[in-house]
Formats: structure tokens, sequence, C-alpha cells
């Protein structure tokens, strides 16, 4: 039955279902985790990354991790083609926001506008949905640090804690177990912190924690990890993408680093 309706991203199934955003999805399904926390002081994230050859120099770029303007910063799953031209258009947009105006980009309008550009591509004949999802962490001086997902259809909703790419059921499940959640009596109003009891520490914890049981290895290293925070510093947004000897760091904090192996 699907046969006779995927071949147009703008035919409509008799069940109402668009076959190829769901096709779209389904790849997501299948890359590599990203995920992202929202702590009181700011946000981490944190992505799988997928291991190709020895031989690839891993100190030149970054997979799953971009910088989208000094106050967002975002993970992606999915296609990386497709996410460096959404990326490329995200910072045209941040860019032209900040010459017309003098002020950062509002990080949901930057997310909303990335949406609209994503649900056109479902919309119109001839064109392919993006077979991407960004995880994006922002801060503004209205809300303060935001996390938000998106996914190929151009819906975007906002998170304290989530997680896209392979097995994010099992992520999303000990997130909801474990993400220290805010005292509703002591709700914040400053929009420097969050309305949450997750320091940076725990958010670290928790991300480290969650990636070692739901990555499909023995131990974790750096290669197959990207990590990065966003924070405040002199009252700035502060974007900081781990280096590898600082993820190994991290992973022996935890004990989740690789032994070597006995000689």
């Amino acid at each position: 039955m699907a046969r006779r309706y995927d071949s147009r991203t703008t035919i409509f199934s008799p069940e109402g279902r668009l076959y190829q955003v769901e096709y779209a999805m389904e790849a997501i399904s299948h890359a590599g985790t990203v995920m992202g926390i929202l702590s009181q002081n700011g946000i981490v994230l944190a992505a799988e990354r997928q291991a190709t050859s020895n031989l690839l120099e891993q100190s030149i770029g970054s997979e799953k991790i971009y910088e989208m303007n000094d106050n967002v910063v975002a993970g992606v799953a999915g296609l990386t083609a497709d996410a460096n031209i959404l990326i490329n258009q995200s910072r045209l947009i941040a860019q032209n926001y900040l010459l017309k105006y003098d002020s950062p980009i509002p990080v949901e309008q930057l997310v909303r506008r990335l949406c609209d550009l994503k649900q056109g591509y479902t919309q119109f004949g001839g064109l392919r949905p993006f077979g991407v999802s960004f995880l994006c962490a922002g801060w503004d001086p209205t809300f303060g640090f935001q996390l938000y997902q998106s996914d190929p259809a151009g819906n975007y909703s906002s998170w304290k804690a989530t997680c896209i790419g392979e097995n994010y059921l099992n992520a999303q499940s000990i997130l909801k177990q474990e993400y220290k959640d805010d005292d509703k009596e002591s709700a914040a109003s400053n929009t420097s912190t969050a309305a949450t009891n997750m320091t940076m520490d725990d958010a670290l914890k928790l991300a480290c924690k969650v990636l070692s049981k739901t990555i499909d290895t023995a131990k974790l290293t750096s290669e197959k990890l990207e990590f990065a925070t966003l924070t405040l510093k002199g009252g700035r947004p502060h974007i900081h993408i781990y280096s590898s000897g600082e993820i190994d760091e991290l992973l022996s904090q935890n004990e989740l680093a690789m032994k070597p192996a006995d000689s």
C-alpha cells in the first residue's frame, strides 16, 4: 500500500500519512545518538561519533556538534550533508538579524526560521525532506537557557533533557528517571539560570551515564564522542567544544574511559 503513496512528498495516503517524511525520520533513528541536558548554569550537548576508520584525522572539524551563532550551538543526527546546508543557512539567518537589529537573534526565532525552511521541503513537488534532526542549545536575555528539538517535518519543541538518534527511546527513559527537575516552590525569574536542580557537573555526569548505556560498545573513548557546553561568562554566552583530551579526562572522572591493554 505504501508504494502507491510514497513517490512524492505532496501525496497523502488514505490514512493521512506522508511516507517520505516518515522515511526521513526513520533515517534519523539509525544515526548516532545526540543528547541535550539543561542545567542551572548552562546546557550540555553530547553526541556519538560514527567511527569510520582509524586513519581518519579526528582533530579537524566536528561531525555532530556545530556552532550556529555566538549564542546557539546545535547537535545533529541524520545525513551530515543535509545538516551542513541547514547549518550554513542558520548562520546566514543569524548574521542577517545581527546586521539589521544589532543584537543576537533570539533562540526560538532562529529555530523557527530553520523549521520553516525544513517544512517547505515537505510541501512542494520535486523536493525531498531534509534527513536530519537538530538539538539546538541557546541563550538569550529574555528566556535564558533553552533547548529545542526539531524534526524533518518542521516541528520543534522545547525540552529540559532529550535525545535523538539511535536508541533514543532507551536514552529518554533514563533521562526521565535520572533528571533532577526544578522545585516548584522556587521558580526562577532570573534568566541567567534555568529552573532546574541539575548542576553542570550533574548534567555532564548524566550525559556520560546515558551514553554508556545506549552506545553499543564496552567502554567509551574520545574517538567515539563529542561534547559541548553553553554557559555564561561575564554575562555573555560562551560555547566550549571539548577536545579529545578533555573528553578523556571527563570519562576518567566518571570511570568510563577505555582502560589501556595490559602489556
